[in-house]
């Protein structure tokens, strides 16, 4: 069956069964790795998109499923506002370790600053709380959400 998705901003036209998972259209048919498979179950946080603004986990989600909705994936994160500066932030902070939970768990930051630029401790562990890096990386990750939430309160 044919599907049209809009994803960063492009309109995709893909022919995959009605309910395959979006993250494989993403990674095998449109050749978008950036979004990893971590679990299939969407336990771990590595398949994290946006859907609509909202962070999604890819794995659970169907093709058929998204209508009109509009698709942002880790490829084009950094051309929003919230997604340059907490990729930024980051790299500031060295966040990452082996790397591969890093997609999701920059999709989730970006999706929470997006909604709330300023958030506290217990947002950030809220909004974070679905998103497993098997490198302990957590102190580092909410210390950069934070760095990207001052930049908000900067002005910049």
């Amino acid at each position: 069956m044919s599907f049209t998705v809009k994803i960063n901003g492009s309109t995709h036209s893909v022919d995959v069964d009605g309910d395959t998972p979006l993250l494989w259209v993403l990674r095998d048919v449109l050749g978008m790795t950036g979004t990893k498979f971590g679990c299939g179950m969407a336990l771990c946080g590595a398949c994290t998109v946006h859907i609509d603004g909202v962070a999604t986990r890819s794995c659970i989600t169907s093709i058929e499923s998204l209508g009109k909705s509009q698709i942002t994936t880790i490829e084009a994160i950094g051309e929003t506002p919230a997604g340059a500066k907490i990729q930024k932030a980051w790299l500031d902070h060295e966040v990452v370790q082996c790397g591969y939970c890093q997609s999701g768990q920059i999709m989730s930051a970006s999706a929470l600053l997006a909604s709330n630029p300023h958030p506290s401790n217990a947002d950030i562990d809220d909004a974070m709380s679905g998103n497993i890096c098997r490198c302990g990386t957590y102190v580092r990750i909410r210390e950069a959400i934070n760095l990207a939430a001052q930049t908000n309160e900067k002005g910049g």
